[in-house]
């Protein structure tokens, strides 16, 4: 049966109090480890951190508006084999989600690990969290957790969400086994807790939290953020499809491209270990560039670029979770996460499939069924 606490808040400081809630679940005997953003010391960013001390929580910040990395990828490599002891690892929805399709794709596996999902106001991209922080990373995460916390702002300080944040319908786990909630919460009193799996029940009875009713406000709050962000992710579409409808059009969006190929190593469920972009096939031989270039007069170079987003497009789109790493890792802010969405969009569309939902739900293109698009194969 689901369990739904409070964590209590402790003079208005919520990061304090979700230190100690972490340090908690890491006192549990089952759970040996926790994977949660923190502040560095070496530099004010914030990234995923292994824990097994629980006097090294005191820089947890799971609320920072700092997205480096999704963190799917660091879970998918602690959990593709047998570790011998359980972790928990707090997750944004999107790396959860992410998480998801890598177990599908046998890349991870859920039995060792506690997934705890906590309310997304979103992130900046990369350089801008360096402007917005400063020295000052818990002051500034306050500041930002006061400002989008009702949804009704996607901008602060001249600094703007990623808009791939803006376009996230997702803002709660689905996934989760324990979900952290903000929305419609008294947050200045408790944070909600939720159990959303056996397993997260069982974790929460042990901590001894006091069971509370879910406020009448936390579905009208998440109603609203995810209206206002669908509205957005709808106008994107709209932008980018017409942006990208032809091949003259996607040449020009991707003129700017240089190979580096940083979308690929950012996406989180982008999985194979050698890429055949990275092998011998592109490496063409001198002349090959001098006979293209005198076919027309003149060739973009390098080459390939338009290629290589093809068919990370044909690859990704049933399993892109629209989390817009690839757009925070180009050098040159090609809008990478704007078109895999709008095209994942379509793709999951047609096979009835959204990425990340249902673990149970095979990938697309992992089943066969005879009366699939019959209006395609003319059967």
């Amino acid at each position: 049966m689901a369990t739904t606490a409070k964590i209590e808040v402790t003079d208005q400081d919520i990061l304090e109090s979700l230190s100690n809630f972490f340090k908690d679940i890491l006192e549990i005997e089952d759970i040996h480890a926790i994977l949660v953003p923190q502040h560095l010391p070496m530099k004010n960013m914030v990234m995923p951190t292994l824990v097994t001390d629980p006097d090294h929580m005191t820089d947890a910040d799971p609320l920072a508006p700092a997205f480096a990395m999704n963190a799917a990828k660091i879970v998918s490599r602690l959990t593709r084999k047998a570790m011998g002891a359980k972790i928990a690892a707090v997750l944004r929805p999107c790396e959860i989600r992410a998480f998801v399709e890598l177990v599908k794709l046998k890349q991870g596996r859920p039995d060792d690990i506690l997934l705890i999902g906590i309310d997304c106001l979103g992130a900046f991209q990369n350089r801008d969290y360096f402007q917005y922080a400063g020295q000052n990373g818990v002051e500034s995460t306050m500041r930002f957790f006061n400002t989008f916390l009702d949804g009704e702002t996607t901008e602060m300080e001249g600094i703007n969400l990623s808009t791939a944040c803006k376009a996230c319908e997702y803002p709660v786990a689905a996934n989760a086994d324990i979900q952290i909630g903000l929305f419609g919460v008294e947050i200045d009193d408790h944070l909600l807790v939720q159990s959303q799996t056996e397993a997260g029940t069982q974790l929460l009875n042990q901590l001894n939290l006091a069971e509370i009713a879910e406020p009448v406000s936390r579905q009208d709050a998440i109603r609203l953020r995810v209206e206002r962000r669908t509205q957005y992710r709808d106008d994107m579409f709209a932008k980018t499809s017409e942006a990208t409808d032809s091949m003259e059009k996607m040449t020009t969006y991707f003129a700017g491209c240089v190979n580096c190929y940083n979308c690929r190593v950012a996406c989180p469920v982008c999985y194979c270990k050698e890429c055949v972009f990275v092998t011998d096939v592109f490496n063409h031989d001198p002349s090959q560039y001098l006979r293209w270039a005198n076919r027309k007069g003149i060739i973009k170079m390098p080459t390939d670029t338009l290629f290589f987003h093809i068919t990370r497009l044909a690859h990704m789109s049933t399993a892109c979770v629209g989390c817009g790493q690839c757009s925070n890792a180009c050098p040159n802010d090609i809008p990478v996460m704007e078109l895999f969405r709008t095209i994942a969009q379509g793709t999951q569309q047609a096979f009835d499939y959204t990425a990340g939902e249902n673990i149970e739900q095979d990938p697309p293109l992992a089943v066969f069924y005879e009366k699939e698009f019959d209006e395609v194969v003319g059967i």
